[in-house]
């Protein structure tokens, strides 16, 4: 790890300007702001934690990726986890269980992990294990969903559970959002969005970025529907080519600058929302963020993985502890031998790079 970075520094200092954004975000809705006040007092918690970690040798990251299930309802065109192989149309006998997802979810809020993105597949269709997520209530939790699952006469479950934040993933407009997920999505994600206004509930939406659909997605005008919509949190996640057919929709090096010249603009323009953006800059934060530096992935199966776009793992988390797969070789390596630093195209430094991955997990196997 690069000595000279403060990478615990940084993420910590992300940390803070989410929640600080979340408080802008939600006045006026006194129970939003009731929970982002108590989760501020456990997230400095959470950051007493991770930098006693810190001295004894261990980093932990704020940010922690569980994929719940590798069963999806949709076909979305270029998906990247069906194209790996990740996402099936049933669920496996193999994944974890609801109980075994507890304890992972249990052990992060012990170290001091305060965000765990809930992905898929689709997370929703595991239920039992949203179930387990909601009772860890100093942890927050985003739910990537494709919305299908999200109607108006079950949305009581995130009124009463404030930590749980549905982020629903959409393209654009009606014409790519429906070219790429199905005939009839977007009307049916309006309508989720309608039911979440109307109980006040906070939710955002996950926007894959293209060379397409740059200018739309980060416009004053797309966002200011978003806003109107009750939209509180935009994240933006580059896209990664699954062929070599795609790499053209791939961000270019002046896209990316360009997305987060427009990133820092939107923050300034609509206070009243959240935006993240992933990777992100990985200039300012001293290279990729994977293999524990600032996240990593727990795929299905309890795989402890550098990210959801390296899909190689050394380790399994039925097997050992969170603590354990931090300390992995293959993530030891990643952070010791550069590979995190290095220049890429496209949305995923190890994605591009998977051939050296593959020879670290030989090499340490």
């Amino acid at each position: 790890m690069n000595e000279s970075f403060d990478i615990q520094r940084y993420m910590q200092g992300g940390v803070e300007r989410i929640i600080r954004d979340s408080l802008r975000a939600t006045l006026g809705n006194l129970r939003a702001q009731t929970f982002f006040l108590r989760f501020a007092k456990a997230s400095k918690k959470a950051a007493e934690k991770r930098t006693e970690s810190e001295k004894q040798g261990l980093h932990i990251p704020a940010f922690l990726i569980a994929s719940i299930t590798s069963s999806c309802n949709l076909h979305c065109a270029g998906c990247y986890s069906r194209c790996s192989g990740a996402t099936t149309d049933c669920e496996p006998e193999d994944q974890l269980s609801a109980s075994e997802w507890g304890k992972i979810f249990q052990e992060a809020d012990e170290l001091g992990i305060n965000f765990i993105l809930l992905a898929g597949g689709e997370p929703l269709l595991r239920k039992d294990v949203i179930d387990e997520a909601a009772k860890q209530k100093n942890i927050l939790f985003p739910i990537f969903t494709n919305g299908i699952f999200l109607t108006k006469d079950n949305l009581s479950f995130y009124d009463d559970h404030r930590n749980m934040i549905p982020v629903i993933s959409i393209e654009g407009d009606r014409a790519r959002t429906n070219s790429r997920r199905g005939k009839g999505v977007y009307d049916h994600l309006l309508s989720a969005m309608e039911g979440l206004k109307e109980r006040d509930l906070l939710y955002g939406v996950s926007v894959t970025v293209t060379s397409e659909n740059l200018p739309e997605v980060t416009s004053e005008e797309y966002l200011r529907d978003l806003s109107d919509r009750g939209c509180k949190l935009v994240i933006y996640v580059e896209y990664v080519p699954v062929t070599s057919e795609s790499t053209a929709l791939a961000l270019s090096d002046a896209q990316r600058d360009q997305l987060l010249s427009d990133v820092n603009r939107v923050r300034t323009s609509h206070p009243e929302m959240v935006f993240v953006s992933f990777p992100g800059d990985e200039k300012s934060s001293g290279g990729c963020l994977a293999a524990g530096r600032g996240f990593f992935h727990i795929n299905s199966r309890g795989g402890a993985e550098p990210c959801p776009f390296s899909p190689y793992s050394d380790i399994n988390v039925r097997d050992t502890s969170l603590k354990d797969a931090l300390n992995s070789p293959l993530f030891q390596s990643l952070q010791e031998n550069g590979l995190l630093l290095e220049d890429h195209k496209g949305g995923c430094v190890l994605f591009e790079k998977k051939k050296q991955v593959e020879d670290l997990l030989d090499r340490n196997s």
